[in-house]
C-alpha cells in the first residue's frame, strides 16, 4: 500500500497546475483520500461522486484535483482534493459534514447498504519546491 500510495502522489504532483507565482510560503495543501467500499458498492460510490459529491466540495471551497481508480482492486476510489491551508481544511471538512444537501445525500445512497467499509484513510501534504520545476 506504501508503494501505491508513494506512486499516486508522484503522478499527482506532476498533473497538479502549479505556477512560477506559488511560493515556498503558500499555504495550499492537497489531501490524498482512500476510500474501500464494501462488495459491489464501488458504483454506487463513484455514482454519488459524480451525482452529488463534487458540486458539493466546490460548495464548500475544495478543489478537486483528480479521481482514480486502482487496477488492482476493485473496491478502491483515490482522489486528492485541494485546500487553500489546513485551518481551511478542518473548516471545509466541517462545512461539508453540517450540510444538510450532504446528509440527504448521504442517507440515500446508504439506504441500500453502506457504501464504505471502513472510514476513509486522509493524508494531508504540501507541494514540495522541487515539484514546481518538474512542471515547467
Amino acid at each position: 500500500m506504501k508503494y501505491l500510495r508513494a506512486m499516486f502522489v508522484g503522478l499527482i504532483i506532476m498533473g497538479l497546475n502549479f505556477t512560477a507565482a506559488q511560493a515556498a510560503d503558500d499555504e495550499t495543501v492537497y489531501e490524498l483520500r482512500t476510500y474501500t467500499t464494501n462488495e459491489g458498492k464501488l458504483d454506487d460510490l463513484n455514482a454519488r461522486f459524480r451525482d452529488h459529491t463534487i458540486g458539493l466540495f466546490d460548495k464548500h471551497g475544495m478543489e478537486s484535483i483528480g479521481y482514480w481508480l486502482p487496477v488492482d482492486k476493485d473496491n478502491t476510489l483515490i482522489y486528492v482534493i485541494r485546500h487553500k491551508s489546513m485551518d481551511a481544511a478542518k473548516q471545509n471538512w466541517q462545512n461539508f459534514g453540517n450540510d444538510p444537501d450532504w446528509k440527504v445525500v448521504a442517507e440515500e445512497t446508504n439506504r441500500n447498504g453502506a457504501i464504505l467499509a471502513v472510514a476513509p484513510e486522509s493524508v494531508y501534504m504540501t507541494a514540495t519546491d522541487y515539484s514546481l520545476n518538474m512542471l515547467k
